[in-house]
């Protein structure tokens, strides 16, 4: 039987995501790609999950595309690499961002190309101190996707996202926190415990009000003022229509924890 390219363990409600092909860094393929939709989209449906925590095995997060895929066979022409963003990349990162759960995402290496973006694309992201992110497509004469030039300049600003593009330097955990492009870095032996304690904290609470929130802040790209504004009416009114929002307000009343369903 063979061995799954992107492992899933469901813990309190947190389901665990974690790429699998260590040797290779967990370069991603095609297969790899369809595995993490799948389970993205599961995640979707599922009322069990109520937060995704993504990660690599081994000691890198992602490299990115894995070449093999994107040579030409033999003296055959060069691939069309746009289909594999397509079929592959935009996928999962419109899965990410249209899920109403929060994604964490705990870097525990190297994180290249589109596992770089990957890491940008998710709600909060976790790094360990020796990570290192790295927009390497220049490197290559291609240009930046999974999201790349949509969210990094949105995070960093023009001029810092154009010397990550074009010098395409490694950038270090701290950095990246400094920049506002992750959440957090702890030592990497806190990595994993760190990343699903928080997880599970988020899991717990009113996830429904989480998947609003995420809903109008990703409206709010596009969104003029006025927009946005009737954006967050529709979306509060949605909210306070939830069992958690009932919830919340009976057990403030009530002076105790609140037990949140997701709901």
């Amino acid at each position: 039987m063979p061995t799954s390219l992107v492992l899933a363990e469901l813990n309190e409600g947190v389901l665990v995501l974690t790429l699998n092909r260590p040797d290779v860094l967990n370069s991603l393929t095609t297969a790899m790609a369809a595995e993490l939709q799948a389970q993205l989209a599961q995640a979707a449906s599922d009322p069990g999950v109520r937060a995704v925590l993504l990660t690599g095995a081994g000691r890198a997060f992602c490299a990115g595309q894995d070449l093999q895929e994107a040579l030409p066979a033999g003296d055959g022409p060069m691939p069309d690499i746009s289909e594999i963003v397509r079929a592959s990349y935009n996928p999962i990162i419109r899965a990410i961002r249209t899920l109403e759960k929060p994604v964490i995402c705990a870097v525990n290496g190297v994180a290249a190309g589109a596992g770089a973006n990957l890491a940008f694309a998710c709600d909060l992201t976790i790094a360990a101190e020796e990570a290192v992110f790295v927009e390497s497509f220049a490197k290559l004469g291609l240009i930046p996707d999974t999201s790349g030039t949509f969210f990094v300049p949105r995070l960093v600003g023009p001029q810092r996202a154009t010397g990550m593009f074009f010098l395409a330097e490694k950038l270090p955990a701290a950095r990246a926190k400094e920049w506002g492009l992750i959440w957090e870095v702890v030592p990497a032996a806190q990595l994993t415990e760190f990343a699903m304690q928080l997880a599970k904290q988020l899991a717990s609470q009113a996830t429904r009000g989480f998947g609003l929130t995420k809903r109008a802040m990703n409206a709010s790209w596009s969104n003029s003022l006025d927009e946005q504004l009737e954006m967050e009416a529709r979306t509060m009114q949605e909210a306070g229509r939830t069992a958690d929002y009932e919830e919340g307000v009976r057990a403030f009343l009530e002076k105790r924890k609140p037990a949140y369903r997701g709901a």
